[in-house]
């Protein structure tokens, strides 16, 4: 039956499921953005440039009682799954636009709140505003930083610029270079690049190994079966599949580990037999809701480059529980695995490393996300080439040992 994009995980039928004995997995990260806004204006920024123009109407600034409150249904879910430890990530927008005060205040309620759960704090950031102040904070509290960068210079410069259309490597690299001097380094959460076709993918890679990052996070630009990623043309081409093989190749073949590459890592896992930890690939419940600066809950925000409305559901915290979002049919259709992809996924024998990719990349006016990834033949090339060099690195390791 085809229904429109927008409304396919309505017909989910989660009632159900439940019946049938699937059980919701509990939200174990807990996404809040503290800033609508951002001191950039990168050209492919799912927030900004996205068909979902949502934030002009959201509140710059998460309140404090909408913080406390956000704080309090975190609590809540955590004591109610008896949960050891969660994830709270500071995000945006551009979460230091939040200040030094208001940041303070919402890591402090939060572990004041719930003594007896491990909260951990991430702050995911521009690194344009990183100065000696915020790092002395996040030393006090605690809290890793992860940054985004693109590259060098001219591969980051093309994209993320300011809104003046000024570049902004040089703001990042001056970051950088505090968030990995000796006395906070131990901060450091990973590098966050996009991949752009036009950049070298080893060029690219040893740009940012150049930090020493303890983690890589390549990310494939967003887009949809309706609106294609740059570079990706409806053939039977692999464009980003050959371009993250290159990286992969760079990474897998040095010497020694130079550092973690998530998506390279995830897919080895996935191979292996393990489960994912991804919710970019892999098979594995999502377990991930955002709090917006207004205090509705969300599904993850990469959905807004699918349709204006895709991430939004009816909740908000003042109202309702995480326990009530674990019930969004969208957010459940990310947590039942195989169930809720389409057939030709099903059949595919890579199924269970692929997981048809990344959720917003599967959507199609019509069938909605119930559908490959605009990225299949990609993610195809890409895992396809991983699992014949680990074939070959195993069989190579059964030899030696006869």
């Amino acid at each position: 039956m085809a229904v429109d994009g927008a409304e396919w995980p309505s017909l989910l039928d989660v009632q159900g499921l439940l019946e049938g004995g699937w059980r919701p997995t509990p939200f174990r990260e807990f996404v809040l953005k503290i800033h609508s806004r951002c001191n950039l204006a990168c050209d492919y920024c799912y927030m900004y440039e996205s068909p979902d123009q949502g934030w002009r109407t959201q509140p710059r600034r998460m309140a404090r009682n909408t913080l406390d409150q956000a704080i309090a249904r975190i609590a809540e879910h955590a004591r109610t799954h008896r949960l050891p430890g969660v994830t709270v990530v500071l995000h945006g927008g551009e979460p230091l636009l939040a200040g030094v005060d208001h940041l303070r205040y919402a890591v402090t309620a939060a572990r004041a709140a719930m003594p007896e759960v491990e909260v951990g704090f991430q702050v995911q950031t521009n690194g344009t505003l990183l100065d000696p102040v915020f790092l002395a904070l996040f030393d006090e509290l605690d809290v890793r930083v992860g940054v985004s960068l693109d590259g060098d210079a001219a591969a980051h410069d093309r994209h993320r610029v300011r809104h003046d259309g000024g570049g902004s490597h040089e703001a990042v690299r001056q970051g950088l270079e505090q968030l990995t001097a000796p006395r906070h380094r131990h901060l450091f959460g990973g590098l966050l690049a996009a991949v752009d076709l036009a950049n070298d993918p080893v060029v690219t890679y040893e740009a940012l190994l150049a930090y020493d990052p303890p983690e890589i996070d390549f990310l494939l630009p967003h887009g949809t079966w309706d609106l294609p990623p740059p570079g990706r043309p409806p053939d039977g081409s692999t464009p980003y599949g050959d371009w993250l093989v290159k990286a992969f190749d760079r990474w897998y073949g040095a010497p020694v580990r130079e550092t973690r590459v998530r998506m390279f890592g995830e897919i080895l896992h996935l191979l292996l037999g393990r489960p994912s930890r991804s919710e970019t690939i892999g098979l594995s419940p999502v377990a991930i809701v955002v709090v917006e600066t207004n205090g509705r809950m969300e599904q993850i925000d990469s959905l807004k480059a699918a349709f204006d409305g895709a991430s939004s559901t009816p909740l908000h915290i003042a109202r309702d529980s995480f326990d009530d979002a674990l019930l969004v049919p969208g957010i459940a259709a990310r947590q039942i695995g195989i169930r809720a992809l389409s057939e030709e996924c099903r059949a595919c024998d890579l199924v269970r490393a692929c997981g048809a990719g990344f959720y917003p990349h599967r959507h199609r006016a019509g069938t909605g996300f119930r559908n490959p990834s605009v990225y299949c033949r990609d993610l195809y090339r890409l895992i396809t080439h991983v699992r014949g060099t680990l074939s070959t690195d195993v069989a190579a390791l059964r030899n030696t040992r006869r």
